[in-house]
């Protein structure tokens, strides 16, 4: 398996349905990092990177994002798409750590 992509992740603090339509309006994806027991941690993504980094990944793309300077590994658990525009509007990842077995559909 190739190395994960990388890419550089922002904190969010505003959530609902306001603050993500600024974010996309910004090019950017609203996302969500659940998993180990932790907090889910909300994200904002640069869109033309994140787009391409799950064309090429695929449907469980392995990322590694770094946000605000910690690498953290992360499956594509969802991504939602506009039917019409065909443009991501947000992602869900689940939180990997490395060497850890994980099965996907």
């Amino acid at each position: 398996m190739s190395a994960p992509e990388k890419i550089v992740a922002e904190q969010r603090t505003e959530f609902g349905k306001g603050a993500a339509r600024r974010i996309r309006r910004e090019n950017k994806i609203p996302a969500v990092v659940y998993g180990h027991g932790e907090d889910p941690q909300h994200l904002t993504l640069p869109g033309h990177q994140t787009m391409m980094a799950l064309r090429h990944g695929g449907a469980n793309a392995l990322l590694d994002l770094d946000i605000d300077g910690t690498s953290q590994l992360a499956l594509t658990k969802h991504v939602q798409v506009d039917p019409i525009r065909r443009l991501i509007e947000h992602v869900d990842f689940v939180a990997v750590k490395r060497g850890e077995k994980v099965t996907v559909d």
